[in-house]
């Protein structure tokens, strides 16, 4: 029996319950977890209203962090969020507080499945984990840039009158301001997309994926939806051993940080980081984001001080 506990309750991991319970996933058990009790239950109520009229029967229930204990997988969507006023840092410091207090809580069970994190700063909040539980690294994951690259191959999709599925392209790096697109390495049925899409074509799409994120939290005051679903594709890699390639966030050893780039993800999590030839001009793009996961991974070891 496949048993995912959703620890966070907001937008994002209701999003997620919501893509489990009705695209017929490899879930059997799903319990949500939140420091809001009430809400929790309230959540769990109403997912299973909508049980008749889903693929299969999941169980649904609230709990707390004792349902760990046989988990597969842990996702940790909670945290607060950055107020008007408050600097990267100051998110930075109150999530680390947040998820050292979840992670402590989770360590007292007898958790050894699979960590996914879909906090923001999301490669810090990922690295974070990996340091309070002490799992080895392939066993935490966050989800890094599966959600940019989904907007990506949507906007490939749109120029070209494609489906997106049929799109193979990646953005690498950061889950923020300093990811990248991957232009040399993208393809569709074989051809390069700098083939077959113009420099004022390839420059919308890399502002539009950087930016829409902002635009969606200033139209509706959240983005869910799309993570929710990337969520549930990482979950459905790991419970049916797929080795799907996914642009998670993973550890580099030789950087000491987390950051996105394809990775075979199957039911031991991580079961393969994939190397990418990137050109010069792209390796030097991701050394600028490493570079900067790496000053946030620093500011993280001063604030657990």
């Amino acid at each position: 029996m496949n048993k995912v506990v959703i620890v966070g309750c907001g937008n994002v991991g209701m999003a997620y319950a919501y893509s489990l319970v009705i695209s017929g996933s490899f879930v059997d058990e799903l319990v949500l977890v939140d420091v809001n009790k009430a809400k929790a239950e309230g959540e769990a109520l109403d997912l299973n209203h909508a049980l008749s009229y889903a693929p299969k029967k999941i169980i649904i229930k609230s709990g707390d962090y004792s349902e760990c204990s046989n988990a597969d997988i842990v996702c940790i969507c909670a945290g607060r969020a950055q107020l008007e006023g408050e600097t990267r840092t100051d998110l930075l410091a109150k999530n680390i507080e947040v998820f050292n207090d979840i992670v402590s809580k989770i360590n007292k069970t007898k958790f050894n499945g699979i960590y996914l994190i879909a906090t923001n700063p999301l490669d810090t909040m990922t690295y974070a984990t990996m340091k309070f539980s002490k799992f080895k690294p392939n066993k935490v994951i966050g989800s890094g840039t599966t959600l940019d690259t989904s907007r990506l191959k949507f906007l490939i999709g749109n120029e070209l009158k494609l489906n997106s599925k049929d799109i193979h392209a990646y953005v690498l790096g950061e889950h923020g301001d300093s990811e990248f697109v991957a232009w040399d390495n993208a393809t569709v049925g074989g051809n390069k997309c700098t083939e077959l899409l113009s420099k004022n074509q390839m420059s919308k799409i890399n502002y539009d994926v950087k930016t829409s994120a902002y635009d969606i939290i200033n139209k509706k005051g959240n983005t869910s939806y799309g993570i929710g679903m990337c969520l549930l594709g990482i979950t459905n890699a790991i419970l049916n051993n797929e080795h799907k390639i996914l642009t998670v966030s993973c550890y580099s050893e030789e950087y000491d940080c987390y950051y996105s780039k394809p990775c075979i993800v199957g039911k031991r999590g991580i079961e393969k980081q994939l190397f990418i030839n990137l050109s010069n001009s792209d390796s030097a793009k991701l050394m600028d984001s490493i570079t900067k996961l790496q000053d946030d991974k620093n500011l993280m070891k001063k604030l657990c001080k």
